[in-house]
């Protein structure tokens, strides 16, 4: 399977605080991989050290996207390598319409006619976005805002999508709205890395997983394994 995106040994500290202590991770083409574990176990913190938007602090280890070191890259230039994130929040350009922000999915795009059919093929993943297109972004409800978030950023064709706790903060009802969406977006072949709490609907939705714990990766490995193993149902699922 070809990596796109693999870390070694990749520590963050923050002063005198280990947020990160070595973690080895690995994203394969067309894999849903998941990222589970408690709030505080450095799961963001990972993800902002992979999108170079971490605060001041103190990051080693090596973060290689398509071959590549990500070293030196500022965040604003991964959108052209392929690499789009939806951030805890969704993020979304509350004083633009539903149709605005998708175009604004595609600013690195000229062209025009692909945008258009791209934004009905995602209107059809996101019928709610559809029929509300003309509305400003803002006056969404929460679980609206992270369809919108999710429909932007796969506006820019990205090789690798990194979704933040997609669904926090999202009635029951949307959380199981929004992993359909995700299960939808990884079969039509769209690489994804998903970091959520919902460990019981990330591994399920997942091909692999890993369980971060203070700092660490404790355990991993395909989902459904995961999904029957002792030690994370009694602390992640509730079992």
């Amino acid at each position: 399977m070809t990596s796109v995106l693999k870390i070694s040994g990749l520590k963050v500290a923050y002063g005198g605080i280990k947020a990160v202590k070595g973690i080895d991770l690995e994203v394969n083409r067309g894999e849903l991989i998941t990222l589970i574990g408690a709030n505080g176990a450095g799961k963001t913190t990972t993800l902002k050290a992979i999108t170079g938007t971490l605060p001041s602090g103190k990051m080693e280890g090596d973060i290689n996207y398509l071959g590549k070191s990500l070293k030196g890259v500022d965040s604003f230039q991964l959108i052209h390598k392929g690499l789009a994130m939806v951030p805890e929040g969704r993020g979304v350009f509350t004083r633009m319409s539903i149709h605005e922000n998708l175009l604004m999915g595609a600013f690195i795009r000229e062209d025009k006619a692909a945008i258009e059919d791209d934004v009905e093929k995602w209107y059809g993943v996101f019928p709610r976005l559809k029929e509300r297109s003309a509305q400003l972004a803002g006056t969404l409800s929460g679980g609206e805002q992270q369809m919108l978030a999710m429909a932007r950023a796969l506006m820019g064709h990205p090789q690798l999508l990194l979704l933040d706790e997609p669904s926090m903060g999202l009635s029951p009802i949307m959380v199981e709205k929004i992993f359909e969406v995700i299960r939808t977006v990884s079969a039509q072949g769209v690489t994804i890395l998903l970091v959520e709490q919902n460990a019981k609907l990330a591994l399920q939705a997942a091909h692999r997983g890993y369980v971060m714990d203070s700092g660490l990766i404790t355990i991993s490995g395909d989902a459904k394994v995961l999904l029957e193993d002792p030690k994370v149902q009694a602390a992640y699922l509730g079992e």
